[in-house]
């Protein structure tokens, strides 16, 4: 067991499969990754081993035999499957709660369980679109950006939950700029990647096709990462997309960042559906996230898949391990 402190994990949706696969990916790491589960105990699986702890500091002792639970008391019902808009302030204090705890060193990382953004609107005037917007709220920050990683891939899309025909508007030179900036910084502190080799999609097919197929590439993307070469990292594109993702290609690179939300998350979905994480960079502290929703439809009936949030529990260890945020 490290001597890092724990990972922190937010509860998200109770009434969805998050209670569950939080306490599948602390059996099967108890032994190598401290962490603690930040909830009202009521919504864990009845057979899971937990004991309430005052202090994250007592996590590492406990979670080896039991899964550590910093307790959150919720006003809502306990049962899975169906939202209780009343446990909406303790969802959201204990996304809060994870935040105070990584800023002030108490935990390693935040994973956070998946949230139902519907129950929290309803529950509590939620005014974030996601996850990712509050948590940069609560950090001070207005821009982040988002990556899905797995051992095989990491991707980064320029432009996310945008329609299509909003795309090329949507995308300029500043916003691809602060998003190289902010991903060779996370590989760069996170990741421990001292060089980082990106490699930038274009947005036309072909990458343009010398101007056939669009004129975006010619006018300002290629420019652009022309102007942006330096020592402290490697740039290269605008590549085109369909030759970016198979095996020899992807060994060139460390990250792709795509120009909009599905050519980046259909390759990664396509080789590791399962594994797949999300990570927030930009923030001033590690947070990582399974790459799937909260499953209402099974919740409860011990079917759900951990391994993604296993990965993700192990992904902000290892970027723990590689530098603090």
């Amino acid at each position: 067991m490290t001597s890092l402190p724990p990972v922190a994990i937010s509860c998200g949706e109770p009434a969805g499969i998050g209670p569950e696969i939080a306490a599948k990916a602390w059996d099967a790491l108890k032994d190598r990754v401290p962490m603690l589960w930040l909830g009202d105990p009521r919504h864990l699986p009845a057979n899971v081993p937990r004991q309430e702890i005052a202090a994250p500091s007592e996590a590492g002792n406990v979670c080896p035999h039991a899964l550590p639970v910093l307790k959150l008391e919720f006003a809502g019902h306990d049962r899975s499957g169906i939202a209780d808009p009343k446990n909406a302030e303790g969802v959201i204090s204990a996304i809060e709660t994870g935040v105070d705890l990584v800023r002030s060193g108490a935990a390693a990382a935040l994973c956070t369980a998946p949230i139902h953004k519907k129950a929290l609107i309803d529950g509590a005037g939620f005014a974030y679109p996601g996850h990712t917007e509050f948590l940069a709220h609560l950090s001070g920050r207005e821009r982040v950006v988002m990556m899905l990683a797995s051992e095989q891939l990491r991707v980064v899309p320029t432009t996310i939950h945008i329609a299509l025909s909003d795309v090329p508007q949507a995308l300029t030179p500043t916003l691809l700029s602060e998003t190289i900036a902010i991903t060779a910084d996370g590989l760069r502190r996170q990741f421990g990647i001292a060089h980082p080799r990106i490699a930038i999609a274009g947005l036309n097919p072909h990458a343009g096709e010398g101007g056939a197929m669009g004129q975006e590439e010619l006018e300002w993307i290629a420019p652009l990462i022309a102007e942006l070469q330096c020592q402290e990292m490697t740039l290269s594109g605008p590549h085109p997309a369909d030759t970016l993702f198979h095996a020899a290609a992807r060994a060139r690179y460390d990250v792709a960042i795509c120009m909009y939300h599905d050519q980046a998350l259909i390759p990664i979905k396509t080789l590791d559906f399962d594994r797949g994480v999300n990570v927030t960079l930009g923030l001033p502290f590690i947070r990582t996230s399974p790459d799937h929703g909260t499953a209402f439809d099974i919740a409860g009936t011990g079917q759900a898949n951990p391994s993604s949030m296993i990965e993700a529990v192990k992904m902000a260890h290892r970027m723990a391990t590689s530098g603090a945020a």
